[in-house]
């Protein structure tokens, strides 16, 4: 069985170094890397570290080196190919069958790599020829110096069908063809039939030349600028045995090393980008090649930093495809494992702004990078109108959406509630005029706002008019039923603490009156992120002493303050069935309010038929959801 070196690549770029290292030894972050004791010789004082981007550990104590396939051999002690195997499984990877002509394979992989090189010196050696004068020329008025020119590998291709083709005859066409250098017309058309072969010829004429290398510094394809008029502007090899630009970023061979310095890597658009933002002394810029960013190039700078910046142009195709990338790493992310988004003033590209600028803007557009969670709600919150009840509940379903496709349940259960948070900020903030500073301002003559005051019913409860003008939700626990049903719920999720996570979302959202009783819900929401199997003891541990604790353990003693009978312990699908429904008529009574208020307004400014229906409609909604209220909040009889 013969194993390419391609394959073998991609195998310990799949393998994560350190949680390989960990499952044997102790090992603990330190920087971007990981140390531990070293395991092939006795010490106290950690001098082993793992470079998880490089993939490789080494001791500094007795000079053990190797990758993952070594520390399968060495330390596991497994014969090499059973130490691959045993990693292809878990990097969810086949191990090619026996084929005699792999070997052939992995030999025409080398004769590639020497092909791209030769005709890297080949572009080069043309810039610097009398043909390359125009190429140069533009290189100057980018303001782009010898020292970069030389970096970055410029080079030029002849405006001629078979200057390379000549030039690299050595190699044959069937190389320079496979290699992406050669155009065979043929074989592009699916080929003739029985018509005569035509020659092959140069892909790349009459262009500025850029090499494309991989994380080796090995060139694998490139990139070529259009000089005069013509289409398209930019032109890249196309996919081959040792190109595929949906893995690759430009300059990953520099921008590698550089981010281990700056703890940063900065993505942009394009290869220009890339260079002005190098020359401008910003090292670790990489950019995809001529696509949005893929899964496979999103976690690859993962490997680089926890955090890639996303640094796109402000005007609406750049914002489209920051965007684009936002959602596509949505379900990818990982906990500690994100981006941020930074974003160029309109009109500009790096280079734009350094020129008009300098350095120091642009590093002020980097530090200004805001997180994607930022980023996907400004996109959201702008994408459509917000003014009726309808395009809210539109919103707030579009960030349903991005939350339910991150995989990883405790960064999506994160997500849920950061998303919560800002939609009822935007929509349900309490406002110091609205509807519950009217109870204490309305209920005298005249105070408070019109039609907003407040009147006691025969049992001596506060009975609320129809919301003013402006309202949008008033605080839950306002009521005597509301108070009663709300220590029910809590009680019923102090005595099985599991079900919070169940309902996580949703008691995140309500507006509680009682600072008390929120701060208890809102330490009940915290314990069940940090372990959502915590027990009864375990969740009052966790809120300490103090009131919220005392009241805690009051309603623990209480009998009032049930669902159901006690009999419920026994029967766990009755206890879900009672505690989701009072939760649900809990979290929608806010927002029948809200949509009646609406209607309301509607109905005032546009005395119809129709709005008339719509306040009838929802009054009714509001009524049955107060006598359910009224029902659930009653005492219970204990059998």
């Amino acid at each position: 069985m013969s194993l390419t070196p391609q394959w073998l690549d991609e195998l310990r770029a799949r393998t994560s170094l350190s949680t390989l290292i960990g499952k044997s030894v102790k090992v603990q972050k330190a920087g971007r890397e990981y140390k531990a004791c070293c395991p092939f010789h006795n010490e106290k004082t950690p001098s082993f570290t793992i470079n998880d981007e490089k993939g490789f550990y080494h001791c500094f104590g007795c000079g053990a080196h190797g990758d993952a396939i070594r520390w399968m051999t060495d330390q596991r002690g497994l014969p090499f190919m059973e130490a691959v195997k045993e990693l292809a499984a878990s990097a969810g990877m086949e191990v090619p069958a026996a084929d005699p002509r792999a070997a052939k394979r992995a030999e025409q992989a080398k004769g590639l790599h020497d092909a791209m090189a030769a005709a890297q010196d080949f572009f080069q050696t043309q810039l610097d020829a009398i043909e390359g004068a125009d190429a140069r020329a533009y290189l100057l008025k980018r303001g782009i110096s010898d020292a970069t020119r030389r970096a970055f590998g410029f080079g030029y291709s002849p405006d001629g069908r078979n200057r390379l083709k000549a030039a690299l005859k050595d190699f044959g066409e069937p190389m320079l063809v496979e290699a992406g250098l050669l155009i065979d017309p043929d074989a592009l058309e699916g080929g003739s039939g029985n018509a005569k072969k035509r020659d092959s010829y140069d892909r790349f004429r009459g262009r500025l030349m850029l090499p494309i290398r991989d994380i080796r510094g090995r060139t694998i394809a490139f990139g070529g600028r259009i000089l005069g008029a013509g289409e398209p502007k930019y032109l890249n090899s196309p996919d081959t045995p040792l190109f595929d630009k949906g893995r690759t970023l430009y300059n990953i061979d520099r921008a590698s090393p550089a981010s281990r310095s700056t703890g940063r890597v900065i993505v942009v658009e394009g290869y220009m980008d890339v260079i002005a933002l190098a020359q401008a002394g910003f090292t670790d810029a990489v950019a995809p090649l001529g696509t949005a960013l893929t899964e496979h190039q999103i976690e690859r700078l993962w490997k680089m930093v926890e955090v890639p910046i996303l640094c796109f142009d402000g005007d609406a195709a750049g914002q489209k495809a920051a965007i684009r990338a936002a959602t596509r790493a949505l379900p990818l992310l990982h906990p500690g494992h994100s981006l941020a988004f930074a974003t160029l003033p309109t009109g500009q590209d790096p280079d734009d702004l350094l020129r008009a600028s300098g350095p120091a803007a642009m590093a002020a557009v980097l530090d200004g990078a805001r997180p994607l969670i930022e980023q996907l709600w400004s996109h959201e919150q702008g994408a459509a109108p917000l003014d009726t009840p309808e395009q809210k509940a539109a919103l707030k379903q579009r960030l349903r959406a991005l939350s339910d496709s991150i995989q990883h349940p405790d960064v999506r259960a994160h997500y849920v509630h950061a998303f919560r948070e800002r939609y009822d900020a935007l929509f349900f903030a309490r406002r110091d005029t609205g509807f519950a500073s009217a109870r204490t301002q309305g209920s005298g003559n005249g105070g408070g706002n019109a039609g907003a005051r407040w009147q006691r019913d025969k049992r001596g409860n506060w009975k609320a008019p129809l919301p003013p003008v402006g309202y949008e939700a008033r605080a839950i626990g306002e009521s005597g039923m509301e108070q009663r049903l709300l220590r029910a719920i809590l009680a019923a999720l102090l005595r099985h603490p599991h079900e919070i996570a169940r309902h996580r979302e949703t008691l995140a959202g309500l507006q509680i009156g009682d600072s008390l009783l929120a701060r208890l819900l809102s330490a009940m929401i915290s314990a069940s992120f940090q372990k959502e199997t915590v027990e009864t003891q375990g969740l009052l541990t966790i809120l300490g002493q103090g009131e919220v604790y005392n009241m805690a353990k009051g309603m623990l003693r209480a009998d009032t303050f049930t669902l159901t009978p006690h009999r419920m312990t026994t029967d766990p699908d009755r206890l879900s069935r009672d505690l989701e429904e009072a939760i649900r008529v809990m979290a929608q009574g806010t927002e029948l309010e809200t949509a009646l208020a609406e209607a309301t307004r509607r109905f005032k400014s546009d005395v119809s038929e129709e709005n008339l229906a719509e306040q009838q409609r929802l009054r009714a909604l509001k009524a049955e959801h107060d006598r359910r209220l009224a029902e659930l909040a009653q005492p219970q009889d204990i059998d």
